[in-house]
């Protein structure tokens, strides 16, 4: 009699399942020892990658970023297939770092000394609570920025996640307010509208945290673990785009897998598993310990299954009404999903029609935006920019003189974006336009005297047009109820290995081992919110599985 093959059943075909798969059916002597599966809810290949095409350029709906070239997987595979160039123009963002134009509300663009003040500030700031800031001896002028920010958490140690928790957000406003005390008095801004230097200053730093409300998906820095801040880990070198999208990586990982592996628009609705001893009468189909329901009624039994679904799933899969695990996971596995933050990040692109009487035509002199706000308490805010438009960083061509625009959004205003018409976005975005680039432009110095300078402005904010949108929907899918995850406050790093331990627990003696496994960014410790932290993760679990095969001998 032929001995089964263990079956294992992974669940997601995006980064983490499949990087595992690969790495389980090209593992030596691996590919004959076991019968594998993909099972993937939606109709294509990825995930939260979702490489696209927009007005004639490349872009990406989701992941964009290779977060560090040096020693990343993602970039060496994409090296390895030649993704790193294209002839076809991709979404590279070569202008937001080196040529940006920051302009503050009522057409006021800043000079670029004045932003790189308080941006170092803030950049200090951050690199302290990333602990990357190095104690240095700096002249009498210069701020200790290890010194002020020791001071902040001795001062404000905590923000109501518990005893001795501090979230970013809270130390960053008290660094700022602590840093105020510390310099010269502030230099006087005449003639620039109702903007004083401090409340310029105080617009410029809020830019800079609604950047890291999408770096991390915190909705609100706020909710931001402070310490954790310091375990997550960046590859060295610069980040970058791929050029032939993130996708490629993704299709050269499922190339080797043979065809009919990956089966699409397969949705579980249920995961049946045995955490108490096997017993193999009446239960599972030749005796298998897991039982995988479909929403189309179909069932697949399983010896092992790679959960890769996002946090947001399992978020949703844990609550009283959902059912997804029979029985529920233990406790200390659902106290961690609980606890841990998955926010929502959706991206907005509009591109640019010409005008038929050709005058302001040429769009390519649309700035690398970057938008400094009013308050919303302001009684100076312009009155008709929507609120979701007001903690929006930048609008910014996705390559130099493309016409297709780029803006992020985060927390409840991404929420809201994905409920808007496309004329809706269209009258919001242009109403923003015409606040920062319909006005005669204003320098803003950092000099003494803190006079604005006329300066010509590049492109007239009533005149630009819009022919099309398109937007992410990443909150309100089901497949995936949000885009990446981020150390809350009240949670930890411990959180995020709870959420990559097997079940059932190694304690549980006569059950069958290793019956769920779980896969995903969010179960990594260093690299949560990331396609390398996916990466790694998948292939954790596969060497998992590996490793356990081998030493039992089959």
């Amino acid at each position: 009699m032929v001995a089964k093959k263990p079956r294992i059943v992974i669940i997601g075909a995006g980064m983490a399942g499949l990087t595992a798969a690969n790495k389980l059916y090209t593992s030596s002597s691996s590919n004959d020892m076991f019968e594998l599966c993909v099972v993937e809810g939606g109709s294509r290949i990825g995930g939260r990658i979702n490489t696209s095409e927009f007005g004639g350029d490349r872009i990406e709906m989701g992941a964009t970023w290779i977060h560090g070239i040096g020693g990343s997987p993602v970039h060496k595979i994409a090296q390895e297939i030649h993704s790193l160039e294209s002839e076809q123009p991709w979404e590279c963002m070569d202008g937001l770092l080196d040529e940006p134009k920051t302009v503050a509300e009522g057409g006021f663009e800043l000079s670029p000394s004045l932003v790189e003040s308080i941006s170092t500030v803030f950049k200090n700031l951050m690199d302290y609570a990333q602990g990357k800031l190095i104690e240095r001896e700096e002249s009498s002028e210069e701020v200790d920025f290890c010194k002020l920010a020791d001071k902040i958490c001795k001062i404000c140690p905590s923000n109501g996640g518990g005893p001795g928790k501090l979230s970013v957000g809270s130390f960053l406003r008290q660094a700022l307010n602590v840093y105020w005390d510390s310099v010269k008095e502030q230099d006087q801004i005449e003639g620039c509208g109702n903007w004083s230097r401090k409340l310029i200053e105080e617009a410029i730093f809020a830019m800079h945290e609604n950047i890291q409300r999408t770096y991390t998906s915190a909705g609100d820095l706020l909710t931001l673990d402070f310490d954790a801040e310091s375990e997550y880990r960046m590859f060295p070198g610069e980040e970058i785009t791929i050029a032939k999208g993130y996708l490629s990586v993704i299709e050269s990982l499922a190339s080797v897998l043979p065809h009919g592996l990956i089966q699409l628009g397969r949705k579980v609705a249920r995961i049946e598993w045995q955490p108490e001893a096997h017993q193999s009468s009446g239960h599972g189909c030749a005796g298998r310990p897991v039982k995988i329901h479909f929403c189309d009624g179909s069932i697949m039994s399983a010896d092992h299954v790679i959960v890769t679904v996002s946090l947001g799933v399992l978020k949703a899969g844990i609550g009283p009404d959902s059912g997804m695990f029979n029985p529920p996971l233990p406790t200390f596995k659902r106290e961690a999903i609980s606890r841990v933050g998955f926010g929502v990040v959706n991206k907005l692109f509009l591109q640019l029609s010409s005008r038929h009487d050709g005058r302001d035509g040429d769009y390519s002199k649309f700035p690398f935006l970057q938008m400094a706000f009013h308050r919303p308490d302001s009684e100076w805010r312009h009155k008709k920019i929507p609120w979701w438009m007001r903690r929006t960083a930048s609008l910014s061509p996705i390559y130099k003189n493309s016409g297709v625009l780029l803006s992020w959004f985060a927390g409840k205003e991404a929420l809201e974006l994905e409920t808007l018409s496309d004329e809706e976005i269209i009258d919001g975005v242009s109403t923003t336009l015409s606040s920062f680039l319909s006005q005669p432009h204003k320098q803003l110095n950092s000099n003494s005297h803190g006079v604005c300078n006329g300066k010509e402005k590049s492109v007239d904010g009533n005149r630009v047009r819009f022919a099309k949108v398109l937007k992410s929907k990443w909150g309100n899918d089901p497949l995936f109820l949000g885009s990446y995850s981020y150390v809350a406050v009240g949670s930890s790093g411990d959180d995020l290995d709870t959420l990559a331990e097997p079940l059932p627990n190694t304690d549980t003696l006569g059950s069958a081992p290793l019956q769920i496994l779980f896969a995903g960014e969010a179960t990594h410790r260093t690299h949560y919110s990331t396609t390398h932290g996916a990466y790694f993760s998948g292939l954790r679990e596969a060497s998992r599985l590996l490793q356990h095969y081998r030493c039992v001998g089959v």
